[in-house]
Formats: C-alpha cells, structure tokens, sequence
C-alpha cells in the first residue's frame, strides 16, 4: 500500500452511475449531482474522493466533467460512447475552461471505459493519472476496496 496520501495537487474523478434519485423518488426536480447518483459504490466513492482530493469531479457521460454541486435537471440515460454522450472535444474544452490542468495528480474510481475517457481527455498534459480501482469490480468488493483505503490512509 502506498504512504498517507496527500490532497494538495490531487483530483478526484468518480465516475456517475446508473442509479440516480428519480428511480426511488420520480417526481424529484432538479438535483445537485452529489445527491442525484445514489448507488452504495458512488456514496462510498464520493467518500474517498470527499476525503483524499483536494478538489473532487464527476464525470458524466452526458454532461462531462461536473461539480458536486451541478444541477442535474432531470433522469438521464447514457452510457460513455452511447449516441448522445459527451465528445473528447467537448472535455478538453471543460478541462480547460474549469482549470482542471493546474492539477498534479487525478485518481479516477469507476469502470474502465470512465478511466479511459479521462485519461485521453488528459492526454499530453504533464498530470500523473491513477486508476483507483483499476480491476476491481463494482459492488461489493469495490466498496470493501475503498472503506479499506480510506482505514489505511486514516489522518494524523
């Protein structure tokens, strides 16, 4: 395992998910991203990420690169390379325009496809990409993962 892990420089990237708060709850408005992705693996992902980042995204196949707090108007979806997702151009753009360069180091959690897509949207800046939980699945081992993670990397 590595040592204490540092925030300072490093982005987190959790990939959304499938589960979002209108499949329990229909008639919610628009909802904070934060709050409108509800699997067991994004809460605990949004943990790590809450925990270890000095800054922390989602990428969503729809809308890209998005804060916690970006309203999320409605149930979507879409699948990173689905008809309707968001372009390479369209991230480089968002990377740009959000700042997201200045970072060291990214961490991504979330499935391989996600990994990908943020490592080629990052292509050809100098920032060390790690995927988190690169071969370990989705629940529940991946939660186990990061729950152990975070134990071991507890603050001082």
């Amino acid at each position: 395992m590595e040592a204490k892990l540092s925030k300072k420089g490093l982005l987190v990237i959790i990939s959304c998910g499938a589960a979002k708060i209108w499949k329990k709850n229909p008639a919610a408005g628009p909802t904070p991203a934060s709050e409108a992705y509800i699997s067991s693996a994004f809460k605990v992902s949004k943990q790590y990420a809450e925990k270890f980042g000095e800054k922390w995204l989602i990428i969503s196949a729809k809308y890209g690169f998005i804060e916690p707090d970006f309203l999320i108007p409605e149930n979507y979806d879409v699948k990173m390379g689905d008809e309707g997702s968001i372009s390479a151009d369209e991230l480089h753009r968002q990377i740009e325009e959000k700042g997201l360069n200045r970072f060291q180091q990214i961490e991504v959690i979330g499935s391989k496809n996600y990994y990908d897509t943020v490592r080629q949207a990052f292509e050809g800046k100098n920032i060390s990409i790690r995927h988190v939980n690169k071969g370990i699945g989705f629940p529940p081992v991946l939660i186990n993962f990061l729950k152990n993670l975070m134990d071991e990397n507890q603050e001082e």
